[in-house]
């Protein structure tokens, strides 16, 4: 490093030598060209008439000159007549006129030499005083940028680390919805800082680091923003990707200097955002890993818990990665706690809404209620981005308060993308109410399938040109915990525009409409055989998820199984599918009259929400309208 400083500064030095003697010979070469060029610029005159040269000879043979004022430095002269001695006529005089002064000599003529005015050497003095303060303005600009890179190489190895004695974000535990578990472990270290003598009386030890683990959009870097605004202790922020530059061992440098900061500081917090850039796994990947981030990977364990302590200090780290940290990172004594910040349930999603819900105009129609049960899996990140999408449609529709449709379209444009305009009546719209009707008589008619919430022909950026929407049950997605049965029922669903459009249109003009739905249906079927034992081939995982070859994993994928088993696996995945398609072609085939109905009406309309559109399904079915109620009931 002294090197590299000594190295530095000798370049800066010679470069701002060079710079100064160009500088200066452009500044010598400017006042002699302005020397030699201006010269001597001519000076105006208020004469009026003008006498050429040899009229002024014919005049003065004739003896109607009175005086002659020559002023050889503007080859120019200044003429009196007799007759008319109130104008001056000039006249343009050769460079050489020795004929001008014989006349003059021989007819008594008052000739006189005189010197004209000359601004040339205050114009040229003031342009020399301009370049000279442009030089000179430029060489203390370049004097100000040396000195500033000299204090940046001096300050290389400095932590870039946010300080602020107490850090006033603005965000409090009170604004922080949907992750209770999580707060309530934070808190305890919150109240460690401020009471750290309840936990110390009967030996209990403040944990040196807290992960945050969960994915994007949870709320991680939020709660950081609430610990630092509830402990009123100093607080460093930093994002992991900060330590890692191009010169090896500035990173570490960078990690000696902003842990000597917190130690000055104690007791304090340290907040490393997106701490997976830094803290991945050591010699991950072909041909070993990246030098420089090993080496801040190290210094950052070491200044953890290594051979000196670090009390006072907690470390609190987020990322949405944790399975390509480094095993020592994540080992007690260095994060003592690994906080799961999950996706909120019903409750979770309810309190995010209300709390995003404060500053938005809500029409009294508005249920928080029935958002949040509309709205599985959801993070808080999409809830706020929901609302406020509301809140723009809302402001471009001169509303003045959201409704539900403003609340419905942007769940739709959040989920599946921007409306765009809808396809005029033709084959093609026909087609895709055919496909997409199918999808949702199944949703309608399948026991274990979520029900439907509308159907829509709109088309959607992104090349969706329609889609069936379903509610689904928030208690399986929360807990994640799908049944066979569902399973199966989602295949038949996923394959129902296929099955219409071979039961309507026939072989031949079954289109590549279906392809996404193929993929999810081969993709599912196989993880029903090989990971979650839902087959004939019993309940045994045959695969496991795939690892990346850069983070450590192996280069060469082994197969799991022998080439007898894996053709039995591939026929099971065939039979779920064929099974499920011919179960969606036969409901469809018995259900025609409905179909063409549904087809007709949506064609018309564009869109039907899912109650209606179970009502008619009943009708033409014969449903009785308490058995209708009962399947609305069963499926909500």
């Amino acid at each position: 490093m002294k090197a590299f400083r000594k190295q530095t500064y000798s370049k800066s030095a010679t470069s701002n030598k060079m710079s100064s003697r160009h500088l200066w010979r452009i500044l010598g070469s400017w006042i002699i060209a302005q020397g030699v060029l201006l010269g001597n610029p001519a000076v105006a005159d208020t004469a009026e008439k003008t006498l050429s040269y040899s009229q002024l000879l014919q005049n003065m043979d004739d003896g109607e000159v009175e005086e002659i004022d020559a002023y050889p430095s503007q080859n120019i002269a200044k003429v009196t007549l007799k007759d008319d001695g109130e104008s001056i006529y000039t006249v343009n005089l050769f460079e050489y006129h020795p004929e001008l002064l014989e006349k003059a000599r021989a007819n008594n003529i008052d000739y006189e030499v005189k010197k004209a005015p000359d601004s040339s050497l205050a114009m040229g003095l003031m342009l020399n005083l301009l370049v000279i303060l442009a030089v000179i303005t430029l060489l203390l600009m370049l004097l100000r940028r040396t000195s500033q890179a000299q204090g940046n190489a001096l300050n290389f190895g400095k932590s870039k680390a946010r300080f602020q004695m107490e850090a006033k974000t603005g965000v409090l535990f009170d604004d922080v919805a949907g992750i209770e578990e999580a707060k309530e472990e934070l808190q305890e270290v919150v109240t460690f800082l401020k009471q750290p003598e309840r936990f110390t009386a009967i030996g209990a030890k403040i944990p040196k680091g807290v992960l945050l683990v969960g994915p994007p959009g949870t709320g991680k870097t939020l709660l950081a923003k609430a610990i630092a605004g509830e402990a009123g202790v100093p607080f460093f922020s930093i994002s992991g990707s900060e330590f890692v530059e191009m010169f090896v061992g500035v990173g570490a440098s960078r990690v000696r200097d902003l842990f000597r900061k917190a130690k000055e500081n104690a007791p304090c917090i340290i907040f490393i955002d997106e701490i997976d850039a830094v803290g991945r796994k050591r010699g991950a990947g072909i041909g070993g890993g990246n030098d420089e981030r090993e080496q801040t990977l190290n210094q950052l364990l070491t200044e953890m818990d290594g051979f000196e302590g670090n009390s006072g200090i907690i470390i609190i780290a987020a990322t949405n990665r944790p399975d390509v940290l480094d095993g020592a990172l994540l080992r007690p004594g260095r994060f003592d706690r690994q906080v799961t910040v999950d996706l909120p349930a019903y409750n979770g999603r309810l309190g995010i809404l209300e709390v995003h819900a404060r500053n938005k105009k809500l029409d009294p129609e508005v249920s928080l209620e029935r958002i949040a049960r509309r709205t599985p899996g959801f993070s808080g990140a999409d809830l706020a981005n929901m609302l406020n999408e509301a809140a723009i449609l809302t402001a471009r529709r001169r509303k003045e308060a959201i409704t539900p449709l403003e609340v419905d379209d942007a769940i739709d444009r959040v989920t599946i993308g921007l409306s765009l305009t809808p396809l005029l009546d033709s084959k093609k719209k026909r087609l895709i109410a055919f496909h997409e009707v199918g999808h949702a008589l199944l949703m309608t008619l399948l026991k274990h399938s979520d029900p439907l919430n509308k159907v829509t022909i709109i088309p959607r950026s992104g090349g969706v040109g329609g889609f069936a929407q379903q509610i689904f049950d928030e208690n399986m997605v929360d807990s994640g915990l799908y049944t066979r049965a569902w399973l199966m029922d989602r295949i038949t669903v996923t394959l129902g525009g296929r099955a219409v459009e071979e039961e309507v249109f026939g072989k031949a003009e079954v289109t590549m409409g279906a392809a996404n739905d193929l993929q999810v249906v081969s993709n599912l079927a196989r993880e029903m055989v090989t990971r979650y034992g839902m087959s004939d081939l019993g309940p045994v995982a045959l695969e496991s998820p795939s690892g990346e070859v850069f983070l450590g994993r192996s280069w060469q994928t082994q197969s799991e199984y022998s080439e007898e088993v894996a053709a039995k696996i591939d026929h099971q995945v065939r039979a779920i599918a064929f099974h499920c398609y011919e179960e969606a072609r036969k409901i469809i085939s018995e259900n025609r009259a409905v179909i063409d109905r549904l087809v007709d009406l949506l064609i018309e309309r564009e869109t039907i929400e899912g109650e209606e559109f179970r009502q008619i399904v009943a009708e033409y079915r014969q449903l009785p309208e308490k058995q209708l109620a009962s399947i609305n009931l069963a499926k909500n």
